[in-house]
């Protein structure tokens, strides 16, 4: 699986404007709305809120993966998104999060959620790639980033 198959370019924000976490997940689910028309924002939002009352999916290391499963959905969506300046996302290391992986997967489909989670976390393991990231000044720099890291085998 290639995180390329579920994330568009145009899915991705350069500079998040959000300042705090409920900020961020109506922006992440904004840019994916607009990238996936049929997806309707304020149930994309509702969504990723369930799942961060379970426990926040700042992972650490300055990322954050919401996430989460939407019933009538037929593939995995993404969106991405930079905050320069950071955002207390309730992050395991306690430390601003600024790299942010909204991942929507179909109802039935722990698989295939299970694996991009996997792979999305693997992937930005990686220092130099995270630091190549927010280095990145564009939508279109970050997508190609990603898409080279994630070809990497």
């Amino acid at each position: 699986m290639r995180i390329s198959e579920f994330l568009s370019p145009e899915a991705l924000i350069a500079d998040l404007q959000a300042r705090d976490k409920q900020a961020v997940l109506r922006e992440m689910s904004a840019v994916l709305s607009r990238a996936h028309p049929s997806l309707k924002e304020d149930r994309l939002v509702e969504v990723l809120r369930e799942r961060e009352k379970l426990g926040s999916t700042g992972i650490g290391e300055g990322v954050a993966i919401p996430h989460g499963k939407l019933p009538g959905l037929t593939n995995l969506v993404a969106a991405f998104g930079v905050s320069r300046q950071g955002v207390d996302f309730e992050a395991i290391d306690g430390k601003p999060t600024h790299l942010f992986f909204a991942l929507v997967a179909p109802e039935n489909s722990a698989g295939v959620h299970l694996k991009a989670l996997a792979r999305i976390s693997r992937l930005f393991k990686n220092p130099r790639f995270r630091a190549s990231i927010l280095d990145a000044t564009s939508a279109a720099d970050i997508h190609a980033l990603i898409v080279q890291e994630d070809a990497r085998p």
